[in-house]
C-alpha cells in the first residue's frame, strides 16, 4: 500500500468516524424525545480498481418498527375514545349526583314525600303546606338542572367535534408539507430522518382522534386513511368540515337536521354525520356523546319527568281535574301532553296556582287544584291522594316496566351510574394496552447503555485513524530530509 493510499484510507476514517460520532451524540441528546426514531451510520467499503479505498457512508438508518407504531396509534385511538367517554360521563355525574348524593333526585322526591306527610298530620297548617309546595319546587329545578346538564354535555361534544376537526385539518397539512420536503431533500440525497421524526409527531398528534393506518411509499412519502376506508392524505390532504351548534336543546338530533355532521372536501360521509366511519377515536366518541349516550339519558330523564305530572294530572289522584285543566306539575305552565314528552324534563314546573311568590294559595293542595269549595282545614284526604300516587306502580311511560315514582328515578340514576362504570371499565383496559404498547415502542428506541458502548467503539476507531495518518505523516517527513 502506498503512503497515499494510507492517507486516504486513514481520512476516510477520520471522516466517517466523525459522522458516527453526530450520530451517537443526537441519539444520546434526544433518548427522550417523542417521535425521535434512532440512528446508525451504515458504512461500506470503497474500491478503486482492485485496491481498497477505505470507507465511505452508505446512509443514515431510522430505525422503528411500523408494526408496533401501527399498533400503539390503535390503542391512542381507542385510548382517545374511552377516556372522551369517561370525562363527559364523570362530568354529567358530577353535576347530576351519584346514588348517594344529597341534592339529587332521589332526595329531592323524598324531601317532598316527607313533607306531604308532615301536612298529612296537620292539614290546618299553611306553613306545612308551604314547605310542601318548596319541595316539589326543589324538585321540578332539580329536574330541570338535570336536564341543562345533559344538553350542557351535547354542547361540549358537540364543541370536541369542531376541536377534533380543526386538530385534524391542522396536522393533515402539516404531514402533506413535510412530505413534500421529504421528497425534495430526500431525492438529492440528504439526510431526512430529522424530517421523519417531525411527521411521526404530527401523526401521533392525529392517531387519538382517528384510528388511522400509515401507508409508506418507496418514495419516502406516507399515505393516511382510516381504518373504515376514509382517505384521509394521498398525494394532498382532504379538508374536513364541522359547523358547530352553539346552543342544543333536547328535541335537537343530527336526524332531524338540527346538528351538524362532518364532511369531506365538501360532501357529507354518511347519515350520520360521519360517526361511523370516522368512530373509534376521540372524535367518534363525540359523536356518539352527543348523538346517542347522552340522548339516552334524556329519554330517561324525561321518561322520570312524565312519570312524576302523570302521577299528579291524573283525575284518579285529584278528583277536581277535568280534561284540560292544569295539574300540580304543568309542561312550562301548559298542560301536559302525552304525544309531545321530548324534553319535558327541562320544562315541567309546579302549578303556579299553588305558589304564594305568583299569587297562588298552598291550601290548594288540600282542597284539590280546581276544588269549588275548600275542604275542611283537618281534611287530609286530598294529601294522602298525592302520596298514594307517589306510591303506586304505574307504567305512564310508553314501552316501560311499571314503577314507583322512587323507583322511575332509580332507574334514570343506575342507568348514568352502570353507563360510567362501564366507561370506566373499557378505559381501563385501554389504558393498560396503551401502556404496553408504549413501553414496547420506548424498548426499541434510543439505549443509552448501547450508545456510550458504540462511542467508546468510535473513539477508538478515530484514535487508531489519527495514528495512520501521523505515521503516514512522519514518513512523509522522513521522505523529504533526505
Amino acid at each position: 500500500m502506498s503512503i497515499s493510499s494510507a492517507l486516504n484510507n486513514a481520512i476516510s476514517g477520520l471522516t466517517v468516524t466523525s459522522r458516527m460520532a453526530e450520530a451517537v451524540s443526537s441519539n444520546l441528546s434526544n433518548a427522550l424525545t417523542e417521535g425521535y426514531g434512532k440512528r446508525s451510520v451504515e458504512l461500506s467499503s470503497v474500491q478503486t480498481g482492485n485496491v481498497g479505498g477505505g470507507v465511505q457512508i452508505a446512509g443514515i438508518t431510522r430505525h422503528s418498527d411500523p408494526g408496533l407504531l401501527a399498533d400503539r396509534r390503535l390503542a391512542d385511538a381507542e385510548l382517545g375514545n374511552r377516556q372522551t367517554a369517561v370525562n363527559s360521563l364523570t362530568r354529567l355525574e358530577q353535576a347530576v349526583g351519584a346514588v348517594d348524593d344529597p341534592n339529587n333526585l332521589v332526595a329531592k322526591l323524598a324531601a317532598f314525600e316527607t313533607a306531604l306527610i308532615s301536612a298529612a298530620s296537620d292539614p290546618a297548617s299553611d306553613t306545612r303546606l308551604a314547605t310542601v309546595v318548596d319541595r316539589l319546587s326543589d324538585l321540578a329545578d332539580t329536574l330541570n338542572n338535570n336536564s341543562r346538564s345533559i344538553q350542557k354535555q351535547r354542547q361540549e361534544a358537540d364543541a370536541a367535534i369542531a376541536s377534533d376537526v380543526e386538530r385534524l385539518n391542522g396536522s393533515l397539512q402539516q404531514i402533506e408539507k413535510l412530505n413534500a420536503d421529504i421528497l425534495r431533500i430526500g431525492s438529492s440525497g440528504q439526510d431526512v430522518s430529522a424530517l421523519v421524526d417531525a411527521r411521526q409527531v404530527a401523526v401521533d398528534s392525529i392517531s387519538g382522534i382517528v384510528p388511522i393506518r400509515q401507508i409508506n411509499r418507496e418514495n419516502g412519502t406516507i399515505g393516511l386513511m382510516t381504518t373504515s376506508g376514509v382517505t384521509l392524505l394521498d398525494t394532498q390532504a382532504v379538508e374536513l368540515g364541522f359547523t358547530p351548534t352553539p346552543i342544543i336543546t333536547a328535541d335537537m338530533t343530527y336526524a332531524s337536521d338540527a346538528l351538524g355532521g362532518v364532511t369531506i372536501d365538501g360532501s357529507a360521509l354518511d347519515n350520520d354525520g360521519g360517526a361511523r366511519r370516522l368512530g373509534g377515536g376521540s372524535l367518534g366518541a363525540a359523536f356518539a356523546l352527543r348523538d346517542e349516550t347522552l340522548v339516552d339519558l334524556q329519554q330517561s330523564l324525561d321518561d322520570v319527568a312524565v312519570d312524576i305530572v302523570s302521577r299528579f294530572q291524573d283525575p284518579a289522584t285529584d278528583p277536581t281535574l277535568t280534561t284540560g285543566t292544569l295539574g300540580l306539575l304543568t309542561d312550562g305552565g301548559s298542560v301536559f301532553d302525552p304525544a309531545d314528552t321530548m324534553g319535558l324534563a327541562g320544562r315541567v314546573s309546579v302549578n303556579p296556582s299553588v305558589v304564594t311568590a305568583s299569587g297562588g294559595d298552598p291550601s290548594l293542595l288540600r282542597d284539590g287544584m280546581n276544588a269549588a269549595t275548600p275542604r275542611a282545614s283537618g281534611d287530609a284526604v286530598q294529601l294522602n291522594r298525592w302520596l298514594d300516587a307517589l306510591g303506586e306502580t304505574r307504567a305512564d311511560v310508553v314501552g316501560s316496566a311499571s314503577r314507583t315514582a322512587a323507583g322511575r328515578i332509580a332507574e334514570f340514576t343506575s342507568l348514568m351510574g352502570s353507563m360510567r362504570v362501564q366507561a370506566e371499565e373499557q378505559l381501563s383496559f385501554s389504558a393498560a394496552r396503551w401502556d404496553t404498547l408504549t413501553q414496547a415502542e420506548l424498548a426499541n428506541g434510543v439505549d443509552t447503555d448501547i450508545e456510550l458502548q458504540t462511542l467508546m467503539r468510535v473513539e477508538q476507531a478515530y484514535a487508531a485513524n489519527a495514528k495512520v495518518l501521523e505515521a503516514a505523516d512522519f514518513m512523509m517527513q522522513r521522505l523529504m530530509e533526505i
